[in-house]
């Protein structure tokens, strides 16, 4: 049975908040969520994860200034009109935060990183103005198994027979192949020690498999170097109250060849002495305590992401996995595994527009239910932000030009229809990578892929 529609949303985020929610976790973990919570706050650049420019900017209540960087200004121009965009903020538009200076506007080093990296691109600034205060709860795109398994339960009638019997038992059967690993995972998680070098082995040969831990260990040596590196340059970003976004992006591009094509976390699946390589160029200092911390916090989140809360992760084994007991067991895992078959799929054009907007829809209906019109990343507040083009007021928009200081300059107002509609999947990365060949003009303009 599919998780409840009205709980997955709710469980898809995290709050980082003065008074948050502590989400349910499955027992017999050996560290409890608290105590992870605790740790990482210990950490040189704990602080950040609940005092950081972004979180203080939201909860303020003041008007809120955003960048989106886009190929398509010309097009978004003539029709005014900018439409949602699939990635990991699930329809919001990837947008990086501002800063309002005397001088102009100040982009958040994630920001910074766009105009640097994409120069052919043109920004768009944003204003929103919430009215009150904004919840500080964060979209965790690793905990919508939940989201994708309720979305796939209510809308697989769209498959056929066929598509939806090899879709369910090609999924069952990726979970079957990785059981070993996924079992150490678990075993990890209630305290067994593997040691650190053949665990990630083990993990960097399981990700062709299930391909969703590949996302997950992305953002688990993300989050490693984010919160421990003491560079100047981190130190420099943290004064202003940032993570420092350009650890991740240089992580990314330097461990998958193709991400600037499709940044296609799926790919990131570095063994042990690739790792090491890797960390060493980023931050030398870094290189020692990072295998052992990415063994015990991934094997943690992994349980908390794949398992229903009501499991004891001690009993859990997936090597006679099958669809339904996974639905019961691990609605997480089998969520995120059939996700992942679905949009492998040929049909995926043509399904695109089913799943992934009911999914968008809803976490519009979300947003506005809790007055959240920027929503942002929630895996860890590092400064990937979303704007809700389904927000009722809307925004202001401007085009926007940089100084030498690197400060963005508003030169002239858009006058924007913002529609809460899917862009077309043929005018994403995603689409122009895998779907090109079928692909047709579109009436659609397009907006800039979600960098997620």
């Amino acid at each position: 049975m599919a998780p409840d529609p009205d709980s997955v949303w709710e469980d898809a985020h995290t709050d980082y908040g003065p008074h948050r929610r502590l989400r349910a976790a499955p027992s017999g973990l050996a560290v409890s969520d608290i105590e992870w919570c605790s740790h990482l706050q210990e950490t040189p650049n704990g602080w950040l994860l609940h005092a950081g420019c972004l979180l203080e900017t939201l909860v303020s209540g003041q008007p809120i200034y955003l960048m989106h960087t886009t190929t398509y200004l010309e097009a978004i121009r003539a029709s005014g009109q900018l439409y949602q965009a699939a990635g990991c903020l699930v329809g919001a538009l990837y947008c990086a935060p501002l800063t309002r200076e005397p001088t102009g506007l100040r982009p958040h080093n994630l920001g910074s990183w766009l105009l640097e990296t994409k120069p052919r691109a043109r920004t768009i600034v944003f204003e929103v103005t919430p009215g009150r205060p904004v919840p500080a709860k964060g979209i965790d795109y690793l905990r919508l198994g939940g989201v994708h398994l309720r979305t796939y339960m209510d809308h697989r009638a769209f498959l056929t027979a066929a598509e939806d019997d090899q879709l369910c038992r090609a999924a069952v059967e990726r979970v079957r192949r990785a059981a070993g690993f996924l079992d150490v995972l678990l075993a990890g998680a209630c305290g067994t020690y593997t040691p650190e070098a053949q665990f990630l082995d083990q993990l960097a040969a399981a990700v062709p498999i299930v391909p969703f831990l590949g996302y997950l260990y992305f953002e688990v040596v993300a989050e490693y170097l984010m919160l421990h590196s003491i560079s100047p340059q981190t130190k420099a970003y943290a004064q202003v109250g940032e993570m420092n976004n350009r650890l991740y992006k240089q992580l990314a591009f330097a461990a998958v060849d193709t991400m600037g094509h499709l940044f296609d976390l799926a790919l990131f699946r570095p063994a042990h002495d690739r790792l090491r390589d890797l960390i060493w160029q980023i931050e030398t200092g870094l290189v020692a305590g990072a295998a052992d911390y990415i063994r015990r916090r991934l094997s943690h989140l992994f349980a908390c992401v794949a398992l229903a809360p009501s499991q004891d992760a001690a009993s859990v084994s997936f090597r006679d996995a099958t669809f339904d007991a996974l639905a019961q067991t691990a609605p997480g895992l089998l969520g995120q595994m059939v996700f992942r078959q679905l949009r492998t799929s040929l049909r995926y054009p043509q399904l695109f527009p089913i799943f992934e907007q009911a999914k968008a829809t809803a976490a519009s209906a979300y947003w506005n239910t809790h007055g959240i019109p920027t929503p942002f990343n929630g895996v860890t507040p590092k400064g990937e932000i979303g704007l809700n083009l389904a927000w009722p007021t809307g925004a202001r928009a401007w085009v926007a030009e940089a100084c030498q200081q690197g400060l963005l300059h508003p030169t002239g107002e858009l006058t924007l229809t913002f529609v809460p509609r899917l862009a077309d999947l043929r005018e994403t990365a995603l689409g122009r990578a895998r779907f090109a060949v079928t692909a047709a003009p579109s009436s659609i303009p397009p907006s800039a892929p979600n960098n997620c």
